[in-house]
This record gives C-alpha cells, structure tokens and sequence, in this order.
C-alpha cells in the first residue's frame, strides 16, 4: 500500500515538473517577427505601466524580487525573442503590478516566506533530536511530541506554497494575459501558445507544493518508526 502511495506521489510531482519543462521548451523557438526580447517587454510594460521596477538578467531563474522591487529575467528569456521568453517576461511584471497594487495575498507570502524557512530548519533539527531525546529520557511520548513539533514546523513550507498558487494564476491570467492582449504583442494565433506557457509558469508551484508535502509525508512515515 505504501508502494503505490509513493508512486502516485511521484506521479504528482513529476507530471506537471514534466509538462512545465516541455511546453518551456517547445515555444522557446525564436521568433523574427515578435517586436523585441523578453527583457525588452518587461521594461516596455514597467514603463509603460509607470511601475517603479528595475529589470535585469540573472542567474538564479526568473523571479519577481519584492524586497528590491525588481524583474529578474534567466538570460535566455531575457534575450531571448520566443513566446516563451515574451510570457515568462509578461508574467513576472505581472507580478510587479501585484505589488503596486499592494495585494494582500502576496504581502502575506512575502510574509510567511522568510518565517517559513525559519520554522522548517527548526522542523527538521527537532525530527532528528527526537529520537535522541526519547532515548534518553526513556520517555517514548516525549519524542513523540517533539517529533510532532517538528511536522508542524516543516508543514508551513506547504502553507507557503498553497498561498502562492492563486497569486501564480493571477500573474498568469488576470496580469500578463491582459496586459499581452491590450497591447497586441502577439497575435491571436499565438495567444493560444502564450497561453500554454502562462499554466505552465502557475503550475512550477503545483509542483513545489507537492514536492513539499511528500516531503512532510515521508518525515512523518520516518516518526512512526
């Protein structure tokens, strides 16, 4: 039974870590006819949108940084001229507009995320001692407790990624696909594909999430031993 647990878990989290990375790749094609690069996008809508973000090239993946208030593009996205490259730009000024908009779901994960690490180093530091403490006091339910403790601790990295689920969405659909829409940068015909890569940019944190929980489930199935 727990076999078959363990491999619809890895299902979960490896499908859409699949889908994601095909669909990436499949409209990273470059394209002449698209009017400039990602990074180019991302600065024409920060400016245009009068949003007071920076935009630059990184190493560390593409990502809205709220703390520095900037757009952090891959370098194949930021110059890159493709549909992916264009999405993947609009959808994280998407999240821009989200923090000049000062949405309370992404003030909360910005939040949460810096206590969330906190709390799952201390998670997994009390998980190990556990054992150890049990052991010692010859008190079984005294680890038992603490290895309790230390489930919830690590659980709220699963919080984290739950909250960021509607916000990727958001991003996704009620920011970049408007904003990609109003200003006609690409055609009807590959708004189709944009569209592909805006659920597959959501869907890196059904992921994240998943990972996250087997993560927990596997810590618990380790207590019980």
């Amino acid at each position: 039974m727990a076999a078959i647990v363990i491999v619809i878990f890895l299902f979960l989290i490896y499908a859409p870590q699949w889908w994601v990375g095909y669909i990436m790749k499949k409209y990273d094609k470059t394209l002449s006819q698209l009017p400039g690069t990602g990074g180019e996008l991302a600065q024409h809508l920060v400016e245009r949108y009068q949003l007071k973000v920076t935009v630059e090239m990184t190493d560390a993946g593409d990502h809205y940084d709220p703390q520095t208030r900037t757009v952090r593009l891959s370098q194949k996205n930021f110059n890159g001229k493709s549909l992916t490259a264009i999405a993947i730009a609009a959808h994280e000024v998407g999240h821009a507009v989200q923090d000049f908009r000062q949405e309370g779901l992404l003030i909360a994960r910005g939040r949460m995320v810096e206590t969330a690490q906190y709390f799952e180093k201390i998670g997994a530091g009390i998980i190990f001692i556990a054992p150890l403490i049990s052991a010692l006091t010859h008190m079984p339910a005294a680890g038992l407790i603490m290895g309790i403790i230390g489930i919830f601790s690590l659980s709220s990295s699963v919080v984290v990624q739950l909250i960021s689920l509607p916000l990727e969405f958001d991003a996704s659909f009620n920011k970049a696909l408007p904003l990609l829409k109003e200003g006609n940068y690409v055609t009807k015909q590959d708004l189709i594909s944009v569209r592909q890569v805006l659920l597959a940019a959501a869907l890196t944190y059904v992921a994240a999430a998943l990972s996250s929980l087997f993560n927990v489930w596997r810590w618990i199935k380790l207590l019980r031993r």
